[in-house]
């Protein structure tokens, strides 16, 4: 489907352990970069002990907006592991932190690549994968014969009203779809603003 793209459906989590260390992993759905903030502190207070919060996020239909956080880990060990099973899964709009309790054993680059690539895996298996458009919030103007028709378009296309407004025209904003943008434009004589 042009201008979807996949992403888990809800929150999940997975573990690991090695050598007595464990690497509990949190998969979130995510829909914008300021969403990310304040699930990690929300973490970092749940497990207040823990020494590392390493984490990823891929975002964007095309997944161009992505990050990897290794926590203070030793670089590339935690972060890239983790944004590589989001990757490999193919699945965009999604948060993975990895909280990792030492367990009193070094386990070297490769042993922390492994654990949290495997920790990630975890969280991401267990996820149900889903397919979304993306919404898009507009402005459209009409006149007041029209709220009768634009009120079944809604109803049908699963439109959501965010705001409206009565004066002369009646102005409402509402969230959509590009392509349903562009029937409303087609069917009815309206004003769009996006």
């Amino acid at each position: 489907m042009p201008n979807s793209y996949q992403t888990i459906a809800k929150s999940t989590e997975g573990i690991c352990k090695d050598r007595g260390s464990k690497f509990l992993a949190y998969a979130y759905p995510i829909s914008r970069v300021e969403d990310v903030k304040p699930l990690l502190e929300d973490l970092k207070a749940q497990h207040p002990s823990s020494r590392h919060v390493c984490y990823a996020y891929q975002l964007g239909i095309d997944g161009a907006d992505y990050r990897a956080n290794d926590d203070g880990e030793p670089n590339g060990s935690a972060g890239l592991p983790i944004l590589n099973q989001i990757k490999s899964k193919e699945i965009t709009n999604t948060l993975v932190a990895v909280v990792r309790y030492f367990g009193g054993t070094k386990l070297g680059v490769s042993g922390l690549i492994n654990a949290y690539k495997e920790a990630a895996k975890e969280a991401l298996d267990v996820a149900k994968i889903v397919t979304k458009i993306p919404k898009k919030t507009v402005s459209i103007q009409f006149s007041h014969a029209q709220i009768g028709d634009i009120e079944r378009a809604i109803r049908q296309n699963g439109w959501k009203i965010k705001n409206q407004e009565f004066g002369m025209n009646c102005d409402w904003v509402i969230e959509t779809t590009e392509e349903e943008i562009d029937f409303a434009k087609s069917t009815f004589d309206l004003i769009i603003q996006g």
